[in-house]
C-alpha cells in the first residue's frame, strides 16, 4: 500500500521530510506515529493509516514531497501474503487497467485522527518494461525532489544509475551524475565564445559555492523549518511590494491599569496578563474600521476578509511559528490574553496542530519582548499587512505645552502597497494609536 503525503490545508502545498521514526521491515500499528513533516505551517507527525509492515522509504529524510506524493510503501495485513521481490517485479496490472484510478490512501492527522483528502500522485513514475527489455521487468520510481534536480539540469533520469533499493535513483546518485559531468547549471545560456569557458575547471561558475572551508568557518545544516522559513522569507519579499510606517503612542495609561489589575488576573484566571492582549484588542477593532488591512491580492482582485484572525508571530524552538486567534474582534482582553497563553506555550512545547496555524488575516509581532524600539518585519504573505509593538520606554515629551516623563511605544506596520496606499495605512496606525492611548484605570478587560 502506497502511503502518500495527506493535505492539511488549502495554502499547503509541499512538506519536507524531517525524520522517519520507523525503518524499513519495522512493523506499524495503524495511527502509530511512523514520519515527521514539516510544512510552512507547522511541524506534525504523520501516523500510518493501516497496520502492517514498511516495505519501502520512498521520500527522503530533507527531501520535499507535494501534498498527494508517495512517500512510503507498507505491506499492509490485509494484502496478500506474496514474497516481496515477486511483487516488485510485476507490473501493477490494476493501475494500468483503470487509468483514471488514484493508488494509495489517505493519512491520519495524529492530533484529531481525522482523515485528511489526497490531492494527487505526486510525481511518482511508474517505467515498466517494454517489449524490447522485458528482462528488466523493473518498476523505477522517481522521487519529486530528484525529478526537479533532473529538470534543472536537463538530465535523462534512464542515464544515471541508481544505487538505491532495486535500482532506484537517489538524490545522491544523480550528483554524482552531474558532477561528473562538469556542465554548469545554466549552461544553455553561457557563449560558448566566451573567454571564461576556456578556463571552467579553474574559475567557479556565478552559482557555485565553495565546498571547502576556511580555517575560521563552520558549516550550520539547514533545518527543515529555516528551509521553510527562508522559503517564506523570500516569497515576501519578492512577491509583496511592501512599503513601512511607524507611529510614537503614549501608553502611560495602559502600564498604570495593568500595574493596577496584574497581580488580581493572575491570582483569579491563573494567566498572565501581558500588554499584548490589549494591542490586539485595538487591532483587531481597528481591522473592523479600516477593513483593507484585512485582506489579501489576487492578481486580477483584492479579497477582504470579514474574519478577523489574528496571527501572533512566536519564537519557538525550531523557529518563528504563527499560530492564529480566530475572530480575535470577538473576544475581550480577558478572552484574549486566555488565547494568546494557550497558543504561545503550545508552540514553544511543539504542541501546535495544523489547524492552530491556518486562516491568519493579519499578523502582529511583539518584538518589544526582544528589546527592539523599531523594526521593520516582512508581511506574511499572502496577507496585506504585519504590525510590530516595540519596547516601552520612558521618554520625556511634550504634554499640554509642559515636559513629562510618559511610557511611550512605538508601533511599526508594513503593508501591501499594491492593496494598501499610505492613507489607509496611516489611518489605521492613526486608530490603533487613538485605543491604545484612550486606555486608562476605568477600562474593562472582561
Amino acid at each position: 500500500m502506497k502511503i502518500e503525503l495527506p493535505q492539511v490545508g488549502e495554502s499547503v502545498t509541499e512538506g519536507i521530510i524531517g525524520k522517519w521514526l520507523v525503518a524499513v521491515g519495522d512493523k506499524v500499528e495503524k495511527y502509530d506515529p511512523i514520519v515527521e513533516v514539516v510544512t510552512d505551517k507547522v511541524a506534525m507527525e504523520l501516523p500510518s493509516p493501516v497496520s502492517g509492515t514498511l516495505r519501502e522509504i520512498i521520500a527522503l529524510e530533507g527531501e520535499t514531497i507535494p501534498m498527494g506524493g508517495i512517500i512510503a510503501d507498507i505491506e499492509s495485513e490485509n494484502e496478500e501474503a506474496t514474497p516481496t521481490n515477486a511483487k516488485e517485479n510485476q507490473p501493477d496490472l490494476e493501475a494500468h487497467s483503470k487509468p483514471g484510478k488514484e493508488i494509495g490512501t489517505t493519512g491520519i492527522l495524529l492530533k484529531d485522527v481525522a482523515p485528511v483528502g489526497p490531492t494527487g500522485s505526486g510525481g511518482i513514475i511508474d517505467s515498466t518494461s517494454s517489449q524490447g527489455d522485458r528482462d528488466r521487468k523493473t518498476r523505477i520510481i522517481y522521487s519529486p525532489a530528484v525529478m526537479r534536480l533532473a529538470e534543472i539540469h536537463d538530465v535523462n533520469l534512464e542515464m544515471v544509475t541508481g544505487s538505491g533499493r532495486n535500482g532506484r535513483v537517489t538524490k545522491k546518485d544523480l550528483q554524482n551524475f552531474i558532477d561528473s559531468e562538469k556542465t554548469p547549471v545554466d549552461s544553455k545560456n553561457v557563449d560558448r565564445d566566451d573567454k571564461k569557458s576556456a578556463n571552467t575547471d579553474s574559475v567557479p561558475t556565478e552559482n557555485t559555492y565553495p565546498n571547502v572551508l576556511g580555517n575560521n568557518e563552520e558549516k550550520i545544516t539547514l533545518s527543515p523549518v529555516r528551509k521553510i522559513i527562508a522559503s517564506n522569507m523570500v516569497k515576501s519579499a519578492t512577491l509583496i511590494p511592501q512599503a513601512w510606517s511607524l507611529v510614537e503612542v503614549d501608553v502611560n495609561g495602559l502600564v498604570e491599569l495593568r500595574n493596577k489589575v496584574k497581580d488580581d488576573f493572575q491570582k483569579r484566571e491563573k494567566v498572565n496578563l501581558t500588554y499584548l492582549p490589549f494591542v490586539l484588542k485595538a487591532v483587531s477593532e481597528s481591522l473592523k474600521e479600516i477593513p483593507l488591512l484585512n485582506s489579501s491580492w489576487n492578481e486580477d482582485s483584492i479579497i477582504l476578509k470579514h474574519q478577523i484572525n489574528l496571527g501572533i508571530a512566536v519564537a519557538a524552538p525550531d523557529g518563528l511559528v504563527v499560530p492564529v486567534i480566530e475572530n480575535a474582534d470577538a473576544l475581550s482582553i480577558s478572552g484574549l490574553a486566555h488565547k494568546l497563553d494557550d497558543l504561545t506555550t503550545r508552540a514553544r512545547e511543539g504542541k501546535l496542530t495544523v489547524s492552530d496555524v491556518q486562516s491568519g488575516t493579519f499578523t502582529v509581532n511583539n518584538t518589544g519582548a526582544l528589546g527592539s524600539i523599531a523594526s521593520q518585519p516582512l508581511v506574511n504573505y499572502p496577507q496585506a499587512g504585519i504590525i510590530t509593538t516595540e519596547a516601552i520606554v520612558k521618554r520625556p515629551v511634550v504634554v499640554n505645552d509642559a515636559i513629562a516623563i510618559r511610557s511611550i511605544m512605538n508601533i511599526c506596520l508594513s503593508f501591501d502597497h499594491r492593496i494598501i496606499d499610505g492613507e489607509q495605512a496611516s489611518g489605521f496606525n492613526r486608530s490603533v494609536k487613538d485605543r491604545l492611548e484612550s486606555i486608562n484605570l476605568n477600562t474593562q478587560i472582561y
